[in-house]
């Protein structure tokens, strides 16, 4: 056999391999256990999805919901968080049912090119938002020790080596830190809303939708923001190849029907956490900042309001703040794990690259840093634009949603590779539904953000 021959079947036995093979199939599940053992045997990779949905990028834009509109966009992130129970549950099924991640069955259905193309698509995606973490968890570093934050993004590069050690300690130890950090995330803030006290009777009237919302220009541009960036490519990528890391039977229709089960269990719940998560920020905003008629557009807006009587009141503090940048910065540390693990899924799932664990790592984060980098040297001092590579970040996103979510949905209504475990027509309906209004939504974003509205 040639050398060309030897390496073109090398490549085809790697492009057939288990996706993310250093965890897959590593993580026992009990078979006769009850209901809560099981449960949480299969919790965890929830939680790693659940982090794409309370990362920086969305804090600024629940909270000034709140601060323009009061509670009337709740019914927004209801709406949003239901979407992102859809989507994941897809995700997770897939992977479980068929033992191949969504980039990997995308490339397998794609010519070379078409691959390569995606993956570049994909790849951006991923890197925008790593920027976001990297900016959240730089400026969380100067709010808590005064850090300039070019150190704090320099510091944020080796935090990649942090996973690198939890990966030889097992991946139950990244789903527990992971799910402790959220848990921090939701304490800090249910702490600060009980503080601000508020109106409990009009956030239930704010989970039922306004048709004002459509009529609103500025309102609807916020829903806007908070829609589409819920739904983030690489989550569904993260997902559907994490949730093959329990050990069960691929061959045994009951044992896959369990893990589908409870994958779905563990993903709704985590998500409900953020959606918790996402409504307090929202709520922070509504009783603290609503009337105050204040500029919140940035983090260190928000941290300094947060202590500041003229505009959070009574219950204005340092310690609120303090609390507000170790969030932050616990927000970011989460969002890296899984951006870091979402560049390996689609690095080998889309150009079967394969490359030693550590170096893959290491140059995502490098690449990623390099224009938050170029931002900090040239606006030193200056977080207002340094931020603004967040507004910049979000199109990357935008522009990759499509890629994802249709193939999603059109391979887990695929009776042939499905098979039992396919979407019935009502889940399929559905599903496209919500990926045209996702796409059409995020379309709006990229032109308002080029072609600012009056």
């Amino acid at each position: 056999m040639s050398e060309k021959n030897k390496k073109h079947e090398s490549l085809i036995q790697y492009a057939n391999g288990p996706s993310l093979e250093e965890i897959n199939d590593t993580v026992e599940v009990p078979t006769d256990a009850g209901f809560f053992k099981t449960l949480l045997a299969y919790s965890g990779p929830g939680a790693l999805v659940a982090v794409g949905y309370m990362d920086p990028g969305n804090w600024v834009t629940s909270i000034a919901g709140g601060a323009q509109f009061k509670y009337k966009l709740l019914s927004v992130i209801l709406i949003s968080s239901l979407i992102a129970m859809l989507l994941q549950y897809m995700a997770a099924k897939l992977g479980i049912v068929t033992g191949r991640d969504l980039a990997q069955l995308t490339r397998d259905r794609t010519s070379k090119v078409g691959g390569f193309i995606l993956w570049i698509i994909t790849e951006l995606a991923i890197m925008a938002t790593d920027i976001a973490e990297i900016i959240g968890s730089a400026i969380a570093i100067k709010l808590l020790f005064g850090i300039p934050v070019l150190w704090g993004v320099i510091i944020t590069a080796f935090d990649v080596l942090l996973l690198l050690v939890l990966m030889k300690l097992g991946f139950r130890k990244i789903e527990a830190i992971v799910a402790t950090l959220i848990m921090v995330i939701l304490l800090i803030f249910l702490y600060e809303v009980i503080l601000a006290k508020p109106d409990m009777g009009q956030m239930m009237v704010g989970f039922i939708p306004e048709p004002r919302i459509l009529q609103n220009q500025s309102m609807l541009y916020l829903s806007l923001g908070i829609v589409g960036a819920t739904v983030m490519p690489h989550n569904l990528y993260l997902h559907s190849s994490i949730s093959q890391a329990r050990k069960y039977d691929r061959e045994d229709q009951k044992s896959v029907k369990q893990a589908i089960r409870f994958s779905t269990w563990d993903s709704n719940i985590q998500l409900t956490l953020a959606f918790v998560v996402n409504t307090l920020l929202l709520l922070l905003g509504a009783a603290l900042f609503f009337g105050t008629k204040s500029e919140l557009g940035r983090f260190v807006d928000l941290f300094n309001a947060l202590q500041d009587p003229k505009v959070a009141g009574a219950v204005a503090s340092p310690v609120l703040s303090i609390l507000f940048a170790v969030a932050l910065l616990a927000s970011g540390q989460n969002s890296t794990i899984t951006g870091t693990l979402s560049g390996q899924i689609v690095m080998e799932g889309f150009v079967h690259m394969k490359m030693k664990l550590w170096v893959r790592r290491v140059v995502t984060r490098l690449i990623s840093i390099i224009p938050v980098i170029t931002f900090a040297i040239v606006f030193h001092g200056n977080e207002a634009k340094i931020e603004s590579l967040l507004t910049l970040s979000q199109v990357f996103l935008s522009v990759a949603l499509p890629f994802s979510i249709f193939p999603l949905i059109k391979f887990t209504s695929n009776k042939e590779l499905m098979g039992e475990f396919a979407n019935n027509k009502v889940v399929t309906y559905i599903g496209y539904f919500v990926a045209v209004i996702l796409t059409i939504l995020n379309i709006w974003l990229i032109y308002t953000t080029f072609v600012p509205t009056a």
